[in-house]
């Protein structure tokens, strides 16, 4: 782990009245929600072991694989928040503003988590044992980003955040199931939130220092991997979202780097020095070469589904009784 025994005290002190403001403008902004009034109560039945009720099955789930993939990778990262409170705090402190935010974050955080796993298991979405496993694995190995220092902390938490909010709402768009996706919008609505009080620390720290910022950020962007890398079966279940289009490179080049960057009016600012200079030539040149390589992964799928099109048998019509 990237952790400094210390916080870094020069960031803390020069950020925190911004952090008491844009704290102060979230919770104006957030509303209060409640998980169990998103969840489908009514579809769920007992499982077996103590209540003796109904095993799980495959077939009782009405989503499709990628979909499934996508909600334990979003839960199971979820579920990691124990770990990102210990670095965020490691970085920050837990004293002041900087303590208030972490752990107002933190029981935001935890409820998408209660709301995933009680939406999967009402709706029989996912095998509940598997899962359960798969989560004690995860927590259990804590694998988890190394981001170093407080504005790494920022940088990561920017783009993290904005990934993850398109990953929900993507993910309750193909889900094909009108409960899911009202659950995970209201989800991203939350994470968009985050995102925004992440952002906007940086958009401060590039006033103050711009060309430590650029470095970090740069770092960030470069070395940026969904949280979850760690997770059982997680190559598989990427695969399949990416297939999908729930989040890919071109969803991670379009929907996340691009706005986030732009937001940020990176390429417009003035008076760097030339480490800021370098690094924001290397952002720039990372963005072209993830949009060159988004393009080809765009063609290849078409190409790869449009061969298992031809592989799948259809159906010939027949005609009825007194039918011509």
């Amino acid at each position: 782990m990237k952790i400094t025994a210390e916080p870094e005290v020069p960031w803390l002190v020069e950020l925190e009245t911004v952090a008491e403001e844009l704290m102060n403008r979230h919770l104006g902004s957030a509303r209060e929600w409640f998980p169990h009034q998103y969840i489908p109560w009514g579809q769920g039945r007992d499982f077996d072991g103590p209540l003796g009720g109904e095993p799980w099955r495959p077939e009782q789930s009405a989503l499709a694989p990628a979909v499934r993939s996508a909600l334990v990778v979003n839960l199971l990262t979820e579920d990691n928040l124990p770990g990102y409170h210990w670095i965020i705090g490691a970085q920050t402190g837990r004293d002041g503003v900087w303590g208030a935010w972490l752990h107002q974050w933190t029981a935001e955080e935890d409820r998408h988590a209660a709301a995933i796993r009680a939406y999967l298991h009402a709706a029989r979405a996912v095998d509940p044992i598997a899962l359960e496993r798969a989560r004690m694995a995860q927590v259990g190995a804590g694998s988890l980003p190394e981001p170093a220092g407080v504005l790494g902390v920022v940088a990561y938490a920017a783009v993290q955040e904005l990934a993850t909010r398109v990953s929900h709402r993507n993910t309750g768009r193909l889900s094909g199931d009108p409960v899911c996706e009202r659950l995970l919008a209201r989800i991203a609505q939350d994470e968009n939130l985050h995102m925004v009080f992440y952002r906007e620390l940086l958009r401060a720290a590039l006033e103050i220092d711009p060309d430590p910022v650029l470095a970090v950020l740069d770092r960030t962007v470069h070395e940026f991997a969904m949280p979850g890398q760690g997770m059982p079966g997680f190559d598989r279940m990427a695969a399949e979202v990416a297939v999908a289009g729930v989040y890919d490179l071109r969803v991670h080049h379009d929907e996340v780097l691009v706005p986030l960057l732009r937001s940020l009016r990176i390429f417009d600012l003035t008076g760097l020095g030339p480490a800021g200079e370098q690094a924001r030539d290397r952002l720039a040149e990372h963005l072209g070469r993830t949009d060159t390589r988004a393009a080809r992964f765009v063609e290849r799928r078409a190409q790869a589904l449009a061969v298992r099109a031809r592989r799948t048998p259809t159906a010939t019509p027949t005609c009825r009784t007194g039918e011509a």
